[in-house]
């Protein structure tokens, strides 16, 4: 299974909170003798040294189902005409150039490599794929943002709502389907880009953004039910589903209650 970078999931939480991300056309595999790790960069990232014949090789990945997306077809690198080392790691960069670059995505082979003079390296399709884990982020948006990142699939940056909800949100879920109080004067509260209107989102720093202003919902008129969760949505009314939390408190808010979230405490992280 690969990991988003740091990079990656900065640009994409500000695709969606904030200014949107523009993906390179075509991403490129590269090798390494040892774990990139999320922080790598295309400097940094133990890759083969540029000796050798070496070099990056285009990578195609399929459309993103099931919150992955997959290498299509087998990648072949050029015949060494050297020593490579013993590659264990493969990274997804955005430039074909040694050294340089951006790294959207790593992970581990199943069994480490030593490359010498001779051989012809090559990656049996399907063994390369990167995906989300389960909860937190939508089905919708994890397909999204992996075609867009990985497959240059068109994803304009959404507006964000953040929405209360009565009954647990799961993945697959809709802006339609999610379940929140009905009447007395509730309604989803838009957040905007950072340097917008306020309420905004912050910059996406360590793979993080939160709540530069108060969110803070119109005075309920009637019982809203107890809130179980919070959801962020891409309209007003229906919509999709971009992210959510089950995990806070419970809260009854009743007739006169004013929910509103302090600065800082709507955090949507990936990692």
């Amino acid at each position: 299974m690969g990991s988003l970078t740091d990079f990656a999931e900065n640009e994409l939480l500000d695709h969606v909170c904030n200014a949107a991300y523009t993906p390179v056309a075509t991403v490129y595999l590269a090798l390494a003798t040892a774990d990139p790790t999320d922080a790598a960069t295309g400097a940094s990232m133990s890759e083969v040294p540029n000796s050798g014949a070496y070099a990056r090789t285009a990578i195609t990945l399929g459309a993103a189902a099931s919150r992955r997306v997959t290498q299509s077809g087998v990648v072949t690198f050029p015949q060494a005409n050297g020593a490579w080392g013993t590659v264990s790691h493969w990274v997804i960069v955005d430039t074909a150039t040694h050294g340089a670059g951006n790294v959207l995505a790593h992970g581990a082979f199943a069994v480490a490599k030593a490359i010498v003079s001779g051989n012809t390296p090559s990656i049996a399709s399907a063994e390369v794929y990167v995906e989300y884990s389960a909860n937190e982020i939508s089905d919708y948006l994890s397909n999204k943002l992996l075609d867009l990142m990985f497959r240059n699939v068109a994803y304009a940056k959404p507006d964000t709502y953040v929405a209360l909800v009565t009954v647990a949100v799961t993945d697959g879920m809709t802006g339609s389907t999610i379940t929140e109080p009905s009447g007395g004067a509730y309604a989803r509260k838009q957040v905007n880009i950072n340097g917008g209107a306020s309420p905004t989102w912050d910059l996406a720093a360590s793979s993080l953004v939160d709540n530069t202003h108060a969110v803070t919902f119109a005075q309920a008129t009637a019982s809203w039910g107890t809130i179980v969760g919070v959801a962020i949505v891409d309209a007003a009314t229906v919509g999709n589903l971009l992210f959510y939390d089950n995990a806070m408190a419970d809260q009854a808010v009743g007739s006169g209650d004013t929910v509103s979230f302090p600065i800082g405490d709507l955090d949507v992280t990936m990692s």
